[in-house]
């Protein structure tokens, strides 16, 4: 009995994992915070320890160091959230060192790519810039195929598959 249980919630642990991004009412809340897991959220610290575990006794396994980047919580426990960044790297983070405030990282097609930033949510809208990969900005607002991105020196309307930090779909406002 107890072997099926666990079976069960390790079913139900894969289907969250390999389903990625859900519709609005099919995301699990977090335990502890009632808020949507897995939800985009972004670093409020310049200097933000990411531990192997959820309490201070965990080894520090790195150290962000940049403010506003983009990192999506996975999992709650009590005060510890665990969070993926948009290189795959997984660790826990003290819910206070992160923000609700929404931020992106712009992702292109292939690596070297440059990504058109636009001056409309439209693709015949003209150009104001081109951004690399790992271009970080703020997200304004996002209506589920464009998001209104702005950073240091540059302010447009980019696709919004071009970036980690919305889910495919999501309208941010």
């Amino acid at each position: 009995m107890r072997l099926t249980g666990c079976a069960a919630l390790a079913a139900g642990f894969l289907a969250v994992w390999v389903g990625g991004a859900f519709a609005a009412n099919d995301v699990a809340t977090g335990s502890v915070s009632g808020l949507p897991v897995p939800r985009f959220v972004s670093l409020k610290s310049d200097r933000v320890n990411v531990r192997s575990g959820p309490n201070r006794d965990q080894d520090v396994r790195w150290v962000y160091t940049r403010v506003g980047m983009p990192v999506e919580i996975t999992a709650e426990f009590e005060n510890w959230r665990r969070i993926r960044d948009w290189e795959g790297a997984e660790g826990w983070v003290y819910h206070s060192m992160l923000s609700g405030r929404r931020s992106a990282v712009v992702v292109p097609t292939l690596k070297n790519d440059m990504v058109p930033l636009r001056e409309k949510s439209d693709t015949q809208s003209g150009v104001v810039a081109t951004l690399q990969s790992g271009v970080l900005g703020q997200l304004k607002s996002c209506d589920g195929t464009w998001c209104q991105f702005n950073g240091k020196n540059f302010s447009g309307w980019i696709q919004q598959e071009r970036l980690w930090g919305a889910y495919p779909n999501e309208k941010v406002d």
